[in-house]
């Protein structure tokens, strides 16, 4: 049998094998869209940063697969990603011999480009002894064909929310790259004003190439001005908002209640089971409107390997040190946030 082979761990450097790769991540149920084949090419052309591609195999059967993004700048140092600016990646594999078989060629590749620490986003408890935080977790509900049923079900003051801003004569509209424009106008100013260098138009229309099937925008306006936006990509049954929006200026039309409810109706409509609203840290203001929802909670795993002497990292807007520079940055013309902030969010995972 194949799997009686030897293991060996290989770096994955020539698209001929993608096919063999993105096979095993349809096929495998621990894999998440994140470990498609198709973001090696996202990382790559949208910011820079060489990948690594390690993929286990037994014979000529794939067993375990971990993408990684090396990152390096005098700013914020060195380190390898899986993945970075995403909610997951890590090690997927048939077993834990395999996955510390990953791990371990991991490590060694940490300390042969002399990086300060290897961080691997786990969506599953791992099965190893390295420093991990547990400080963030994903929220998904439940979809449902019948927008009526799933209104239905909301919490009251959901519904009254979402009623509310209904009555502004706010209107949803989905698409793709036709959106990105009005999408990235509204995700560009709201990351300003948030004190967040934002991701370069160029991330989002790499991915829009890469998964043209599963990519969706989402903007909603109010008399044909794009307020509020999120960018969508689906895996199998879920649909995630991984990047959303909406101006200050309209906060009082809650178009965040518009924009969520809309993408649960249309979504459940195409047939998706689940919608993942992405990544929010416990306790925080982004949790509680999540929890709103009547959403459950996934745990994310965030494991460490640092160099010897080196500290867990703190690249985050949540750092202390970092309130200063936020303030700043939100004094800033947008023209200057949008061409500084990309090169700047490159950097940092």
């Amino acid at each position: 049998m194949a799997t009686s082979a030897q293991l060996e761990i290989i770096r994955v450097e020539q698209p001929g094998v993608a096919h063999a790769w993105e096979e095993f991540v349809q096929r495998e149920a621990s894999a998440t869209s994140y470990h498609r084949w198709g973001w090696k090419q996202v990382m790559e052309r949208a910011f820079g940063w060489p990948t690594f591609y390690l993929l286990a195999r037994q014979g000529d059967q794939v067993t375990g697969v971990l993408p990684l993004v090396w990152q390096k700048s005098l700013l914020f140092g060195s380190f390898l990603t899986s993945l970075p600016f995403l909610n997951g990646g890590g090690i997927v594999a048939r077993d834990p011999a395999v996955a510390r078989s990953l791990l371990q060629a991991a490590i060694r590749l940490a300390d042969e480009l002399g990086v300060q620490h290897l961080e691997l986003r786990q969506r599953t408890q791992p099965d190893w002894d390295l420093p991990t935080r547990t400080h963030k977790v994903a929220l998904l509900c439940e979809l449902e064909p019948d927008a009526d049923r799933r209104f239905a079900s909301l919490p009251h003051k959901v519904r009254t929310d979402i009623r509310k801003s209904m009555s502004y004569g706010l209107t949803a509209e989905f698409g793709g790259r036709e959106l990105l424009e009005a999408f990235y106008g509204v995700f560009s100013r709201n990351m300003r004003d948030l004190g967040t260098p934002v991701y370069s138009r160029s991330f989002f229309e790499q991915i829009l190439a890469a998964f043209p099937q599963e990519s969706f925008i989402c903007v909603v306006r109010h008399n044909g001005a794009p307020i509020a936006g999120s960018f969508l990509t689906a895996f199998r049954d879920t649909v995630e908002a991984g990047w959303s929006a909406s101006l200050y200026a309209y906060l009082h039309m809650k178009p965040n209640m518009f924009l969520y409810w809309s993408i649960l109706a249309e979504m459940g409509r195409r047939g998706y089971r689940w919608f993942d609203f992405g990544r929010s840290t416990v306790g925080s203001g982004t949790y509680r409107f999540k929890k709103q929802w009547g959403t459950m909670e996934q745990p994310l795993y965030w494991s460490y390997w640092t160099r010897a002497g080196e500290p867990l990292p703190a690249l985050s807007p949540e750092n202390p040190r970092y309130r200063l520079a936020i303030r700043l940055w939100q004094k800033l013309p947008l023209a200057v946030t949008n061409c500084l902030g990309p090169r700047i969010v490159r950097c940092l995972p």
